[in-house]
């Protein structure tokens, strides 16, 4: 597997959010949801309209807890305002919102989520048309790939530089040591490239 790194532009982000929108609502729910929570994309895909909506007042939940499908572990995580306003438009869009309903409802499929491969389709696609991706010329990536893994790495690696402690992040990713999510968020990687960057001996 190739490692991905985060998306560290925010302008990039904008981009990317924009480039989806204009695909679907469920892609733009997908990545923006996905860079927000920092969920791994296989518990992104199981969430059903019951996990993130009251359909008492069709407005999303404050909160979710889900059951982590790699560690078993409970998990409760919070939707913010922007993921808040996707959903309920999103689901406002829908002929009909079930409690059953998988939100990334696959459309070749009834009542069945997409696939990881269509997820990271849908998310490599859109890095290539804003110009993310760039390609050798027999066509291989060479440089800008994203991944599923991408947005959960953006989520930790805005989180960590607007403040959060490396600490809060271990225990949101799960993680056992320190150096493990400095390095899956991609702040390692900077720091190493700070260091040749301020090496100008001679």
């Amino acid at each position: 597997m190739k490692t991905v790194e985060p998306i560290r532009d925010l302008k990039t982000i904008r981009s990317m959010r924009t480039y989806l929108r204009d695909q679907s609502l469920r892609n733009e729910l997908l990545f923006i949801l996905g860079i927000n929570v920092g969920l791994r994309i296989s518990d992104i895909l199981k969430l059903t309209f019951d996990d993130v909506l009251n359909f008492k007042t069709m407005s999303a939940k404050e909160y979710v807890i889900i059951t982590e499908k790699k560690t078993s572990k409970t998990k409760k995580f919070y939707i913010g305002t922007i993921v808040s306003k996707l959903i309920e438009g999103y689901a406002a869009t829908l002929k009909e919102v079930l409690p059953d309903m998988y939100v990334f409802c696959s459309k070749k499929s009834e009542n069945k989520p997409i696939s990881r491969q269509h997820a990271w389709y849908i998310l490599n696609n859109a890095a290539e048309m804003i110009g993310i991706v760039e390609r050798d010329h027999t066509g291989k990536i060479i440089s800008g790939e994203i991944g599923t893994h991408t947005m959960r790495k953006t989520f930790g690696y805005h989180a960590y530089t607007n403040g959060t402690t490396i600490e809060l992040l271990m225990d949101i990713f799960n993680h056992s040591s320190k150096t493990q999510t400095l390095r899956y968020i991609g702040i390692t990687e900077d720091q190493k490239k700070d260091v040749y960057m301020s090496s100008n001996l001679g």
